[in-house]
Formats: structure tokens, sequence, C-alpha cells
């Protein structure tokens, strides 16, 4: 298993998608807390009114953890990116067969790979933190805001924003195991992420039966083992929110059911 993984994070690292991908994410959380931070600021100071965050006045004590959500709230779509195209890009360029020669075992391959994505989405974890806790502190003192760097609590919010994204990373794992192409598979994130699940989350906020599936959603589990999220403000929370180690749980499950059904099926086939 250790040859398997050292394997794995070479392929990793020796690749620009990586860091490639860990930029696009900075500046993706960079702009969104730091447009978050002023909206939220000029409510809070009064510069404009509460209609533009939904009508509703925001506790200047609940901002510091809405702003420094964004790195999971709309970037967990990059760690899910990453570990799809650490399987796709194996199958578009033909160097799962080597690897399967090395290492004949595919299920421990898959299983390199679910711990090598883990390790990377944690690390793009830190990376949308960095961007989303030092932009967005700095916007929040901007309207004397206190940034409650501080806080235990938003620090504890922040370790399990790094693990949101690293479950997210494994996921990607298991959706590349399943969908092997990787025009495919990007399409499917894609429209899933952007379109399907708040498309869902929305219309679940509308209808209480709905919100009671809706709250096991992808997108709300990790919104619920996070603690915060802007989405669940704009949008409306579901009813009844999952505890953080109950969202956990659902990541967890969610990676480990989507990598087995692709073990069982497409990853088990010919490549060649």
């Amino acid at each position: 298993m250790i040859p398997a993984i050292r394997v794995e994070w070479r392929k990793l690292v020796t690749t620009r998608i990586w860091w490639v991908l860990g930029i696009v994410l900075f500046g993706y959380i960079a702009f969104t807390s730091a447009l978050f931070g002023g909206l939220f600021g000029a409510i809070a100071s009064g510069a404009i009114g509460p209609e533009a965050a939904g009508g509703e006045a925001i506790p200047t004590d609940g901002l510091p953890p809405l702003v420094y959500s964004t790195v999971s709230a709309v970037g967990y779509v990059i760690p899910l990116i990453l570990g799809t195209l650490a399987v796709t890009g194996e199958v578009r360029h033909g160097t799962l067969t080597p690897t399967f020669l090395a290492i004949p075992s595919r299920a421990r391959v898959l299983a390199a790979k679910l711990i090598v994505m883990l390790v990377a989405g944690a690390g793009l974890g830190v990376v949308g933190l960095v961007a989303s806790m030092g932009v967005g502190a700095g916007v929040l003192a901007v309207f004397e805001i206190d940034p409650q760097l501080g806080n235990p609590d938003i620090w504890a919010m922040a370790g399990r924003a790094v693990l949101a994204m690293a479950l997210w990373a494994a996921i990607g794992v298991g959706v590349g195991s399943l969908i092997q192409s990787q025009i495919a598979a990007v399409i499917v994130v894609i429209a899933f992420t952007q379109f399907v699940e708040p498309i869902l989350r929305t219309a679940a906020a509308f209808w209480e039966p709905a919100a009671q599936v809706g709250r096991f959603l992808p997108g709300a589990a990790s919104d619920a083992l996070v603690g915060a999220s802007v989405y669940a403000m704009f949008t409306g929370a579901a009813a009844d929110p999952l505890l953080w180690w109950q969202g956990g749980l659902v990541l967890a499950a969610l990676a480990v059911l989507v990598s087995a059904i692709g073990w069982a099926t497409t990853w088990r086939r010919d490549i060649t």
C-alpha cells in the first residue's frame, strides 16, 4: 500500500494541475470573501439597506463565519474537480495501463488515490482558508467589525472546512472512477454543483417534505459539517439541518459509495 500511495503522490505533484487549481481557488475565494465581506460590512455599517442580504439584518458577530466559510460553500467544486481529474486524466493519457501492470490490485490503486486526494483536498482547504480569512478579515476590519481571529470557534470551523474540502476531493475520485470520460465527468460535476443541486436546495426551502430530503444533499451536508454558509443564508437553510458530524458522515459515506460503485463497474473493465 505504501508504494501505491507514493506512486499516486508523485503523479499529483509532478503535474501542473494541483498548483493551477490552487491558484484558481485562491483567487476565486479571495474575490468572493472580499465581495461578501464588503456587502455584509456595508449593511452592518448602514451604508446600504438589509434588503441586499435578503431583507434581514445581519448580526455583526455572525459575519466572520459567513465570510470565512466561502472556502467550502463556493469553493468545494475545486477539490471535487481535482479528484475527478486524478482518475480521468490517467484514462485519457493511458497512464493507468502501466499503473495496473505494476500494481495489479485495482482496489489498492483506487484506495491509494483516495488517500492522496484526501491530503490534496485538505491542502486546497488550507489555501482557500488563507484567502477567505486573510482577505475577509481585512475587509471586515475596514468596517470596524471584529474578525474574531482569536475565537476558538472560528478555528474549529476552519478545521471542519478543511475536512469538508478533503472529503470533496475523495468524492471526486469516486466520480472519476465511475465516469472515466474526462469531458463527461467534468460536465456532470459542474452541472450538478452549479445547477442541479442549487435548484433542488432552493426548492427544498419552500416545500417541507423536500426539505427533509434536501438536508442530505452533498452541498447541504458540507454546509452542516462546516457550520456556516452564505449559500444557506441567501437561499434558506434546510429544515432541521444536520449536525456537523452527521454532515461529515454523509460526505464520507458518499465518497465511499460512489468509489465502491465505480470499482465494481467501470474500474474493473479492460482499459486497453
